[in-house]
């Protein structure tokens, strides 16, 4: 087509065409339905309608389905990079910025050109010659920062720290205050770390809570919602850098600056040039926490390893702190289940003609793209290495793969999830209960379709009354926890005789090397064993005696799942609060038969409890919490107590709802007191405006009250809460009969014999913080998957893992 007829052919759709807005999401770095991108072979290519982004085989579904018909087409090209580019340690965690981690990735050059589909009649960009509504929607396009580097925080929390408007003019209290250089204790606890000094009265308190138990007892801020006094330093943090010390202005709700902090330290007889660093401030202790990786056994480091390319075998780029996600999806994506959901059973144009005008909003469509990326081997090729980009791992093959950017999917799968949601390191178990929940949700109505059901299996709990009564109680779980019993360790005498050489180096001021470090090793089967052994519960109250009474509880299971998934809970809590990592080897079988902790239910001579005490009246005892919730939230490091009621609160609408609650209820006053009858009774009121909202919907009273409390009171998330319901959701109740509904019995079940296909590790010493690695058993071999490194495994570290997924044999 000659340029004239093409140019004639471009203002025909002018009304086609869109100037962009400052609320748009202008999407041109990624296809929305695959992972194509300006690098790629056939380019990007922008709708100048909706601004959504499509690769060369996708622009043309989008041409079908929505008849826009005019694109900005993107196509880039790499610069070359100068060799002798210097490498600097990071200051800052942040990337890209000035004192952070470099961004490593090459320069790279644009050509762009206006497309008209359906013929792909294109025309050079930039132009005078072209029409000024397509120059204005372009130029809108090219200034915008890309919805998908929007929505993933490079700069992840340490900002240049502003300075407090409460500064300059600090009230300080005469009070007789002399703050000593060291010794230093919270006023109201027993806290010698993570501690405060007010700079209007000189109180020295300790900081905030964090939501798994650990830091302060939050005296600091409960002193400041006393006094209004706003500024505070953190103590251990000040030297002669006083721009390094940890300032905090709690009406400003931020790490802030002091210009005056020499001046406000004196007040209080601090010579703070002759003071030492003794606490990590919260950007270092977070820096910190990311850089300093233990690259040891679990990450293989250091060994020949062979890359591998091709389906089944595609990495994924570390988005910052993502590992953990990267880590489960490569695990779910080794099962049946999903792999038949989102990738054999839904091609992409499919699952595209399917979704709605923005697929990047629709978690199916999403799924399908991430499934298609991972497991067609489009994107996993060698790339031979430039000379500036520093492997740590040495590959056989000396080449690796770039891997895909599973953006647009974690942008999604968090929205509306304090934490998943953020850029910080997440608990991968959390993770993965949090997947399972929306892939459930996302398939109400068709149970059939939901992969999610491969892992969940009953768990059913026989209670024993002291009278010899019995009640049977069925619960739906997606991960069996298991408790580490280090007295089962097989090794004791030689840990017995390592901590007796430990302290005596250590006396002698030595170090022990890593080779000489002994670690409790406990089988697999003790964790199993600790699972089905009788428990005893306090304050049980039997309706057969009348009376609270100390009862016991066995576990056992009452199906298994296609895919049986254990929980090592290695991180505990000791006394005061204090988290550990267990410093353990878990001896882990590749087969495992737990035939033998099926459920054989009630049995001959036995005699259920009767289901109600005629004697009280039913108004006294409300429900009960959901024992699966409560052990999901304690397994994190949330106090039982704390988890009964936020069970309670939410009427066991489920784990992520009960989380929820949590979070904005921790500092409660009452948070601490014990669950009384009318609380159990009464679960947390609701707005009776915004019940009658819901109601004047035409949703069912109860399930408006439920769907409010499951959503904190916000009346849009209680809306989306009730259409996301599975059916029957909102209605279905435990039963303590044993009694099966059709949906329990619709779950899979087969033979207990398993054998382990893959595994998740995590070095570091906290979940929220460290690396998470998996290793898959894939076509007769174990792999390892370290975000975008995809290699065989020579020497899988199966007695280190957290999670482990095993397959049924049959």
């Amino acid at each position: 087509m000659s340029g004239t007829h093409a140019m004639e052919l471009l203002r025909s759709y002018l009304s086609r065409v869109r100037i962009p807005e400052a609320s748009n999401r202008i999407y041109k770095e990624e296809c929305c339905v695959s992972f194509d991108t300006p690098k790629s072979e056939g380019g990007l290519f922008v709708d100048l309608s909706s601004f959504l982004a499509f690769g060369k085989e996708a622009v043309y579904w989008n041409y079908r389905k929505t008849g826009n018909p005019v694109y900005l087409h993107i196509k880039t090209r790499k610069k070359p990079v100068s060799e002798d580019r210097p490498h600097k340690k990071p200051t800052l965690l942040a990337i890209g910025l000035e004192g952070g981690f470099e961004n490593r990735e090459p320069e790279n050059e644009e050509f762009y050109n206006i497309v008209i589909l359906p013929d792909f009649v294109m025309l050079p960009f930039p132009s005078v010659e072209l029409p000024e509504k397509v120059r204005l929607s372009v130029d809108g396009v090219l200034a915008a920062t890309g919805a998908e580097r929007k929505e993933q925080v490079a700069a992840w929390t340490a900002d240049k720290k502003l300075v407090s408007g409460y500064a300059v003019n600090l009230q300080q209290i005469d009070n007789g205050v002399v703050i000593p250089p060291s010794g230093w204790k919270c006023a109201k606890c027993d806290k010698v770390d993570n501690l405060w000094l007010n700079l209007t009265d000189g109180m020295i308190l300790c900081g905030r809570r964090n939501w798994d138990g650990t830091g302060g007892n939050d005296h600091a801020v409960q002193h400041y919602n006393e006094t209004k006094y706003p500024l505070a330093v953190k103590l251990g943090t000040i030297t002669a850098d006083l721009e390094a010390a940890d300032v905090y202005s709690y009406p400003e709700d931020e790490a802030v600056e002091d210009p005056f902090l020499a001046q406000h330290l004196s007040f209080f007889g601090i010579d703070f040039s002759s003071l030492k660093k003794t606490e990590l401030t919260t950007a270092e202790r977070e820096l910190d926490q990311n850089t300093n990786f233990d690259w040891n056994r679990i990450q293989e480091s250091g060994k020949e390893s062979e890359a591998l390319f091709g389906p089944g075998y595609t990495g994924l780029i570390n988005l910052g702190n993502s590992c953990y996600l990267a880590s489960i999806m490569q695990t779910v994506f080794s099962t049946r289940d999903f792999v038949s959901r989102y990738f054999r059973d839904q091609n992409l144009s499919e699952a595209f003609e399917r979704a709605p005008a923005d697929p990047t909003v629709e978690l199916n469509m999403q799924l399908v793209k991430l499934g298609h990326g991972m497991l067609s081997g489009k994107y996993s090729s060698p790339v031979q290495e430039d000379n500036d980009v520093e492997i740590s791992e040495k590959m056989t093959s000396k080449t690796r793969q770039e891997g895909i950017p599973p953006r647009m999917f974690k942008t999604l799968i968090g929205t509306g999830h304090p934490e998943f949601s953020s850029t910080r390191q997440q608990d991968a178990m959390e993770f993965f209960l949090h997947l399972l929940d929306k892939v459930e949700r996302n398939s109400a109505g068709n149970p059939q379709l939901d992969p999610s059901r491969c892992f969940k299996f009953f768990v059913e709990d026989r209670i024993l009354c002291a009278s010899g009564k019995v009640s049977y109680n069925r619960r739906v779980d997606n991960v069996l926890s298991l408790n580490i019993p280090l007295d089962a360790a097989t090794n004791k005498e030689e840990v017995v005789a390592f901590q007796k050489k430990k302290a005596e180096r250590e006396l002698a001021g030595e170090k022990l090397k890593d080779e000489d470090i002994v670690r409790p090793r406990v089988p697999l089967s003790a964790c199993l064993e600790s699972f089905a052994a009788p428990e005893e519960i306090h304050g049980f109250y039997s309706t057969a005696m009348k009376s609270k009474i100390t009862a016991i509880k066995t576990a056992r299971f009452g199906t298994f799942p296609d895919y049986l998934v254990l929980h090592m809970r290695k991180f505990v809590m000791e006394a005061g609060w204090v988290p550990k990592k267990l410093d353990v080897f878990i001896d882990v079988p590749d087969t495992i038969d737990i035939n033998h902790s099926r459920s054989k239910g009630l049995q001959p001579g036995e005699e259920l409890l009767p289901e109600n005490d005629d004697s009280q009246d039913s108004g006294q005892r409300g429900p009960s919490p959901d024992e699966a919730i409560v052990t999901q939230l304690a397994s994190m490091g949330f106090p039982r107590l704390h988890c009964e009621k936020a069970a309670i609160n939410t009427s066991n609408t489920g784990v992520e709802e009960a989380m929820n609650w949590l979070l904005s209820h921790m500092e409660d006053p009452d948070i601490d007191a014990p669950i009384s009858a009318g609380l159990q009774n009464t679960p947390e009121p609701v707005n009776e405006e915004s019940l009658k909202t819901l109601v004047s919907f035409g949703f069912d009273v109860d399930i408006a009250r439920k769907a409010l409390r499951a959503s904190g009171g916000d009346i849009e998330r209680a809306t989306e809460w009730i259409f996301t319901q599975p059916a029957g959701t909102t209605e279905m109740d435990v039963s303590s009969s044993g009694a099966a509904s059709s949906s329990e019995q619709a779950l899979p079940d087969g033979e207990g014999k398993y054998r382990l296909m893959g595994f998740v590790s995590h070095i570091g010493t906290s979940t929220q913080c460290g690396h998470y690695v998996a290793h898959i058993f894939k076509e007769g071999r174990w792999v390892i998957f370290n975000d975008c490194k995809v290699a065989v495994s020579t020497d899988p570290p199966k007695d280190m893992g957290y999670l482990y997924f095993f397959e049924r044999t049959n």
